[in-house]
């Protein structure tokens, strides 16, 4: 699958929100010992990322992430900005993630950066 593919798989397991079906899409998608790190998370395996994600999903229950422009992408590279919130409304999250690609062309590494969060 190419990076555009593989980012839009990437941000629909964020949104999904049945377990089963996000832990299936997460065995497409990342490698065996894949990793997130992100400024208020680091998730080593595909048990430790779902478990982030369900974390994101209970902390901001109404919201979904979606693509922010476009996937730019060379090597085993690719980055993206991501944005979280209502459908159709303003961004409540936006983000900048690299993903490092395995050979078979599956995520490895997810490395977040996090540019507007809400304040407390």
């Amino acid at each position: 699958m190419d990076a555009n593919e593989l980012v839009k798989r990437y941000l629909d397991t964020w949104n999904e929100r049945d377990a089963e079906a996000r832990r299936a899409g997460l065995a497409e998608i990342w490698t065996d010992g894949g990793s997130y790190v992100d400024p208020l998370a680091v998730a080593r395996g595909r048990d430790a990322i779902d478990a982030t994600i369900a974390g994101a999903q209970q902390m901001f229950p109404d919201l979904r992430f979606r693509l922010a422009g476009v996937v730019d992408a060379h090597h085993n590279l690719a980055r993206f900005t991501w944005e979280l919130g209502p459908d159709g409304g303003e961004a409540v999250v936006v983000g900048f993630d690299v993903a490092v690609l395995s050979e078979d062309g599956r995520l490895r590494e997810v490395h977040g950066f996090l540019d507007k969060v809400p304040a407390h």
